[in-house]
């Protein structure tokens, strides 16, 4: 009897700990799985803006010949992609290839920059295309470029966004 009196009281602090044990467990995971989840959307969100953006400028460069262009002169290469009035607003030149874009907050743009320049003595027009696509959320873009030089195309992404 007496050794059971003196035991009494220890099994309460085991079970109180190996429940803290498990609720600390279960916090971990649950913190864990909503960082995945949201790496997991934003990648997503990324990859839809990308898409958008790419397949944009692909549709604006086919139609160089029929799309309305901003010119520019000078050996440099234009920077009417930089302002954010050549996208937005009531001046802007931009133009959008599709009516809207699935699960985007808005239709991707494009925008076709020509300049003339002098190439070895021979007068060149080349072209900059500038495409932006989105995201479900507004902070989720993408741009690309293609610069075409007569046959010759360039593609870059631009990394940060310009404005």
């Amino acid at each position: 009897m007496r050794r059971r009196a003196r035991s009494r009281g220890t099994v309460l602090p085991i079970v109180l700990l190996l429940a803290a044990m498990m609720l600390v467990t279960a916090s971990a995971w649950l913190q864990a799985s909503l960082v995945a989840t949201r790496t997991a959307v934003s990648a997503r969100e990324r990859m839809q803006a990308f898409h958008a953006a790419d397949s944009a400028l692909v549709r604006c460069v086919r139609m160089i010949a029929d799309a309305p262009v901003v010119t520019s002169s000078g050996a440099q290469e234009p920077v009417g992609w930089r302002s954010k009035a050549s996208f937005e607003g009531a001046s802007a030149v931009a133009i959008e290839p599709f009516g809207d874009w699935p699960y985007a907050r808005r239709a991707p743009q494009c925008l076709i920059e020509a300049w003339s320049h002098t190439d070895q003595a021979v007068a060149v027009t080349s072209y900059l295309v500038t495409a932006r696509g989105f995201g479900a959320s507004p902070e989720t873009e993408a741009w690309l470029q293609s610069r075409i030089d007569g046959a010759t195309r360039h593609w870059r992404r631009v990394v940060a966004k310009p404005f």
